[in-house]
């Protein structure tokens, strides 16, 4: 499988277009263009301020001028309180982007959010709108997209420039992994990138909270003129909806969730469930991959599972030099794997990978794990790493003793012996310079009109236990089960699904609860 370098770089563009189309949740970047279909004007419609007490006024009552963004699509920003709880004490701006509803008048906003937390609502509508969202719901709806606080072109946080994105990201730690001297060294890195991030985001840190992000999207539904909230959110958006749903659960209108997350659960249990998704989801790969003609691995699931395992361990002993220089350990490697296993179209892509690093090429490998950081070229073409670390760290309390980590570890070792060596390491957020504001907590949201959880039973990011557990702590929850592999169920190809989602968004046609989609 010697390959000239022409050949290997006109293959990363391949992978690079395929996987943005595979794995699209996990940054949103896949382009295309959407026509103007449908006259749209300028203005928005009255801001709803029913209720809202006078120091929240000036934001519910914001009128909004849209401006054309080009390809279809109508742009504006948003003035929000970057201190819910104290609306004096500062602004920020909230980026929108609108796709008029294709036939005719709209029967509302339909607001969405891709994930993360970090991943861009704007670039996921504006590059990707058919992706996220079916052609039924795009002629009815106006499909809203926004970034979240902190993200994107919202106002953001930042960290660090592309170098010192990479050293942080690649750079090999020296030391023996999991002794005391690898532990601090990592710790050193993360304190490095906190201060950064505290540097260089005037003053937004302690704020980026998805509790804050709820209450934005609080105000956008009343600033687009909307009684009730509809909304489409995938992932981590799952909780952004639940934590909507607990703080309004009388402004809830069409809820769907889709990869859920659990809310009650740790930020330690958080690691173990996907640690264990992504080693079954290793495993539904290797199932489909062994005795195939362009499979890396030979003989049975558990021969290729340790013979990666012994791949991962000899890149962690000596690291494989790409082409830009980079070396790829362990831990670059596992965050290749792991952007592969986020979509069954992408596991050809994670047999290239692997079998160009069994012969000692990590380019490929490297154009995964860059796809999964938003890499490209050498430039961050985004901030879903800052701000993925900033929501985490202000949302998780940081409470697990030495005692847990073992404990975990040693499950994680029982459950997933091949991710377990690479999986945990000292929590970034130990050394964040801000407290944690968030709780972990059930979230029932009594009083709200029904809200749809759609779980994929072999989903490693968001496993199906989590959007169970959720659909059964909403009062007015109702789980809808694709059986499957891959993150999320809508819009995957599943009539059952879509069907579903659509009809309950259309026309508030609640599913059978337990609806189950082979």
């Amino acid at each position: 499988m010697n390959q000239t370098p022409s050949r290997r770089r006109r293959r990363a563009s391949a992978l690079v277009a395929a996987l943005a189309a595979a794995s699209l949740l996990l940054s949103g970047c896949l382009y295309q263009l959407i026509p103007d279909e449908a006259p749209r004007s300028t203005q928005s419609a009255a801001p709803d301020t029913e209720g809202v007490s006078a120091d929240l006024l000036p934001y519910y009552g914001q009128e909004l001028t849209w401006e054309d963004c080009g390809d279809g699509f109508d742009c504006t920003t948003v003035t929000a309180p970057l201190d819910w709880a104290n609306p004096g004490a500062g602004e920020i701006d909230l980026a929108v982007i609108r796709h008029r509803a294709t036939g005719g008048e709209p029967v509302g906003s339909l607001l969405t959010n891709p994930g993360g937390p970090g991943s861009s609502g704007v670039s996921l509508i504006r590059d990707s709108l058919s992706f996220a969202i079916g052609e039924p719901l795009q002629q009815s709806y106006d499909v809203i997209g926004f970034d979240p606080r902190g993200v994107g072109e919202s106002t953001a946080v930042r960290c660090f420039d592309a170098a010192d994105m990479d050293a942080y990201l690649f750079d090999i730690v020296p030391d023996a992994r999991g002794s005391a001297a690898w532990t601090e060294d990592l710790l050193d890195a993360h304190r490095g990138f906190a201060e950064a991030c505290d540097a260089n985001s005037d003053g937004i840190l302690p704020y980026i909270t998805t509790e804050n992000a709820a209450r934005d999207m609080d105000l956008l539904r009343a600033v687009l003129g909307d009684a009730s909230l509809n909304y489409l959110g995938y992932s981590y958006g799952t909780f952004l909806g639940a934590t909507y749903a607990k703080l309004y659960p009388d402004k809830v209108g069409r809820l769907v969730l889709d990869g859920a997350i659990d809310p009650s659960v740790s930020g330690l249990e958080v690691n173990i469930t996907q640690g264990i998704g992504f080693e079954n989801a290793l495993r539904a790969y290797m199932d489909s991959c062994v005795g195939g003609d362009d499979c890396p691995f030979n003989g049975t699931v558990d021969d290729a599972m340790a013979d990666l395992g012994t791949l991962l361990a000899s890149v962690d002993r000596s690291p494989l030099r790409g082409s830009d220089g980079r070396e790829l350990g362990a831990d670059a490697l596992m965050t290749a794997i792991v952007a592969a296993l986020y979509s069954e179209d992408s596991w050809p892509y994670l047999s290239m990978a692997l079998s160009d690093a069994l012969q000692g090429n990590p380019d490929t490998a490297f154009q995964l794990a860059d796809f999964y950081y938003g890499r490209e070229d050498g430039a961050y073409t985004d901030n879903s790493t800052e701000a993925f670390r900033a929501y985490n760290c202000m949302d998780y309390p940081v409470d697990s003793t030495p005692e847990d980590l073992a404990a975990a570890q040693a499950i994680l070792a029982e459950k997933a012996p091949t991710v377990a060596p690479y999986w945990f390491g000292p929590d970034p957020c130990e050394v964040w310079p801000y407290p944690p504001t968030g709780v972990r907590e059930s979230i029932s949201a009594e009083g709200a009109a029904p809200i749809v959880v759609v779980g994929t039973t072999n989903d490693p990011a968001t496993p199906y236990e989590w959007a169970v557990a959720l659909a059964e702590q909403l009062a007015s929850g109702v789980l809808v089960t694709r059986v499957g592999e891959g993150h999320t169920g809508y819009n995957k190809g599943n009539d059952c699904v879509d069907e579903a989602v659509e009809a309950y968004l259309l026309n508030g046609t609640v599913p059978e609860d337990g609806l189950r989609c082979e």
